[in-house]
Formats: structure tokens, C-alpha cells, sequence
């Protein structure tokens, strides 16, 4: 069977087409929920909610970072036991993943609702939103661990070959929290826990329809005799996965560096902390949508990478690669053209009527994203090494960015010239990140080469 898989025999650009094009639209569904919240928030309660909500996003991304380490490291295993025609391997890497999720959803409920206020406090809220925040996430995390099975089930149903079922699970979830948002923050006064409760409606369902799938996977199945934790495959999910955990942790803790610069410097600024709360955390919004088309690019390349290098197609794997680092720099060239034109638009959907906050907003559009078409590339670069199995790789160009450019630069520009210097550190970021993974996967191709001729 594992040799009559479409990864291995259908046109490379049909196959992205297919597995990238849901990925990305669920990811930008999923990102959408809380953009959703933000806009009714914004008109209902101004700047001040609209930074009450910003704080809470690093939560979404931690739970997002635990669900794609188990997702996606243990679809990249089940494509390569595919690969290789070894579904009987395949089946356990799903019963250990499914396991693995539920105790991680489990755990961040727990830890989160234990600690609330002082996981907000270290992102950055202000004394002014703290309570507002605490009221928001108190509430969402209760749709977290729904949220989590439904982002990592999306990676394990693409290796098992429907990427588009997660898709419309995303969109019916996104399309009750769009219907409730209203209702409960305006029709029943409910403010921010209205927009909380919307938003885990949402989840719950979109969450409980991934799960529902799992009896119709083509080539996988969830057998219970094989629902056993055992060390050598949650060790190899661990392994493969950690990659896509790294970048989401990254990402995570970019935003609470920043929202914290933001609030410090802000507050030293003509601006205020609530502006620049409010205005980074808008653009933030926004680039996680960006975001989700790279990494569902990237994702899509997965399986095609995944599959090949298990069969030994080491040509199509390189040809994927080579399609799929084109189409992130096209993508990057459309983001950056709206980031650079599109900011003070974008902050009057949420806001209006406020000059500064739009005049901030404005700005930091601009100055964050001006390397933004450098973006895309080591996105597909890092899934690249991950699906050939060779997590260190992978591990390097994921960080590169977020941990070893651009906090470090942004902690000490911000210290010689302030707000301008902490925007700044984001383009020379992505700068040096392109370059990184442009010499790593030079090299790793020449390696092939030079091995025996066959890339």
C-alpha cells in the first residue's frame, strides 16, 4: 500500500497545493478566534480591552507549541513508516501521540488555572488590565485542551492523507465563535467573559469534530491494545516534534519580551503602556495569520519530504524543497506589501478615533516588518530538516530568528534608543535568519551530492 501513496507519485505543485492550502486556512481560522474577540472588544471597550486580551495571547501560543510538538512530531514519524511500509509502526506513534495530548491538555488547563495571574503579570499586563485579562483567561482555558487536539490532529490526518476535513472542523468553530462574539458581548453585556465564552464554543466544537474523525484515517488507526505510553516512541515523537515546539516556545517568549519593552518604554513614550500594549499586540494579530500560511506551507511540504525520504526519493525530496522555498518568498512579498501599507487601516478595524494609538500602530507596522519578505524561507527550511529526521538541524533554524537574533538585539537596542530600538531588532532578525538557513541547506544538499550523486 505504502507504495501506491500519492506523496509518492502525484506533481509536487498539486500535492502543496492540496496539503498546504487547508493547513494554512485552519491555522488562520484558529488565529482569527481571537482576532475575532479583539474587534468586538475594541468597540465595546476601547484600548484597555483590547490590551487585557493582547497579554492573554502568549497562553494561546504555549498551548499551541505543546499540540504541534506532539502533532507534528508524530506525523513526520507515521510519513516516514509510511514511507517505508511499516504502518503497523505508524499505528503506534499515533496511539502514543493521542496519549501524550491528553496529558498535556490536562496540564496546561491545570497549571494555567492555578496561576493565572501570575502567568498574565509575566506577560506584560499592566496594573490597568490585569483584572479584565485574569476574567479572559480564566475562561478560555477551559477550551484550550479542545483547541490542542484539534491543532495536532490537524498534522496527524494531513500525514494520513485529508487535510481538508480539519479545515471545515476550523471553520465551523470559527464561524460559532463569529455568530456568538456579538450576542454575548453586546445583546447580553457580558464584555470580555462574553467573547471567552464564545471563542471556547468554538473550540469545544471544532475540537470534539477532529476527534470524531479518528475511526475513518485511511492509512492509521487508533487500536486500544496499542493505547500504551512506550519510551521509544514518545521519545521519537519527543525528538521530531521539539523542533515545532522551540519555534511556537519562541515565539511565545518574543511576545512576552516585547509586551513587556512595550509596557516599560510605552510608559517613558508620549504613547502610554495601554497604546503600545494595544498597538504591537494588533500587529501581533496579524502576523499570526501571516504566520499560518508559512507554516502551513511548510507543514504541507512535511509529508511530501517526510514520505520520499523514507521510499529514498532523495530527488523529489529536493524538488519539493526547491517549490516550496519559491512559493515563501512569494508569500512573504504579498505580507510585506500589507505591512508596510496597510498598518493604520488594519488599527482602525479595532480602535477609532484615536490619533496616537493609530499613529503608533502605523509605525510599528512598518519598522517590525520592513525585512518581512525575508520571512517565509527558513520556515520551509526548518520543516525541511525535520521531516528527513534531523531534529538538531531543524531545531537551529527554528530558534534562529526568535531566540538568537531577535530577543538579544531588541533587550539592548531598546536600551539605547527605546520603542524604535526594540521594533528594530525584528528586520535585522529575519535578515540573518535567511541567510543562516540559506548557507544550512546549501551545505546539507551539497552533502547529498557529494555522498553519491543522487540529489
Amino acid at each position: 500500500m505504502a507504495q501506491e501513496n500519492i506523496l509518492g507519485t502525484e506533481r509536487i505543485g498539486k500535492l502543496l497545493l492540496k496539503f498546504s492550502v487547508p493547513t494554512a486556512l485552519t491555522l488562520m481560522v484558529n488565529s482569527l478566534y481571537n482576532i475575532v474577540d479583539q474587534i468586538f472588544i475594541g468597540r465595546a471597550m476601547g484600548i484597555d480591552g483590547v490590551a487585557a486580551t493582547n497579554v492573554a495571547f502568549p497562553l494561546f501560543i504555549l498551548a499551541a507549541a505543546f499540540a504541534l510538538m506532539i502533532g507534528d512530531g508524530c506525523a513526520a514519524n507515521v510519513s516516514l513508516a509510511l514511507g517505508r511500509g511499516e504502518e503497523e509502526v505508524g499505528e503506534r506513534f499515533f496511539a502514543n501521540g493521542f496519549l501524550l495530548l491528553l496529558l498535556l491538555g490536562a496540564a496546561v488547563f491545570l497549571g494555567g488555572t492555578l496561576f493565572l495571574r501570575s502567568i498574565l503579570l509575566l506577560f506584560g499586563a499592566s496594573a490597568a488590565v490585569i483584572d479584565i485579562s485574569a476574567a479572559y483567561t480564566g475562561i478560555i482555558l477551559w477550551g484550550l485542551p479542545f483547541s490542542m487536539f484539534n491543532m495536532a490532529l490537524t498534522a496527524i490526518i494531513r500525514a494520513d492523507g485529508n487535510p481538508r476535513y480539519m479545515m471545515r472542523t476550523m471553520m465551523i468553530g470559527a464561524g460559532i465563535n463569529l455568530i456568538l462574539d456579538p450576542i454575548f458581548i453586546f445583546g447580553l453585556n457580558m464584555g470580555v467573559q462574553g467573547a471567552a465564552f464564545a471563542t471556547i464554543a468554538g473550540q469545544i466544537v471544532s475540537g470534539s469534530l477532529a476527534l470524531a474523525y479518528i475511526p475513518r484515517m485511511e492509512h492509521i488507526r487508533l487500536c486500544r491494545k496499542k493505547l500504551k505510553l512506550e519510551g521509544s516512541y514518545v521519545f521519537a515523537i519527543l525528538k521530531l516534534g521539539f523542533p515545532s515546539f522551540c519555534m511556537q516556545t519562541a515565539t511565545a517568549a518574543t511576545q512576552i519580551v516585547m509586551y513587556n519593552l512595550m509596557r516599560f518604554y510605552g510608559g517613558l513614550s508620549v504613547y502610554g503602556s495601554e497604546i503600545t500594549l494595544s498597538g504591537y499586540g494588533i500587529m501581533t494579530k496579524l502576523y499570526q495569520i501571516a504566520h499560518a500560511m508559512f507554516v502551513g506551507l511548510a507543514a504541507g511540504t512535511q509529508p511530501i519530504h517526510g514520505f520520499n525520504f523514507g521510499a529514498k526519493r532523495f530527488l523529489r525530496v529536493k524538488q519539493t524543497y526547491r517549490i516550496g522555498l519559491i512559493a515563501s518568498l512569494g508569500i512573504s512579498l504579498f505580507w510585506f506589501a500589507i505591512f508596510r501599507w496597510g498598518g493604520a487601516l488594519i488599527a482602525g478595524i479595532f480602535v477609532q478615533e484615536e490619533p496616537l494609538f493609530l499613529e503608533f500602530t502605523k509605525h510599528c507596522f512598518r519598522l517590525y516588518m520592513l525585512a518581512f519578505f525575508l520571512y517565509g524561507p527558513p520556515q520551509v527550511t526548518a520543516s525541511f530538516f525535520q521531516a528527513v529526521g534531523k531534529p538538531m538541524k531543524a531545531l537551529l533554524v527554528a530558534l534562529a530568528r526568535q531566540v538568537i537574533f531577535l530577543i538579544p538585539m531588541a533587550l539592548v537596542l531598546s536600551d539605547g534608543f527605546g520603542l524604535d530600538g526594540a521594533l528594530s531588532a525584528a528586520p535585522i532578525a529575519d535578515t540573518l535568519a535567511f541567510l543562516l538557513a540559506m548557507t544550512m541547506v546549501y551545505f546539507e544538499f551539497h552533502a547529498w551530492k557529494k555522498a553519491d550523486g543522487r540529489a
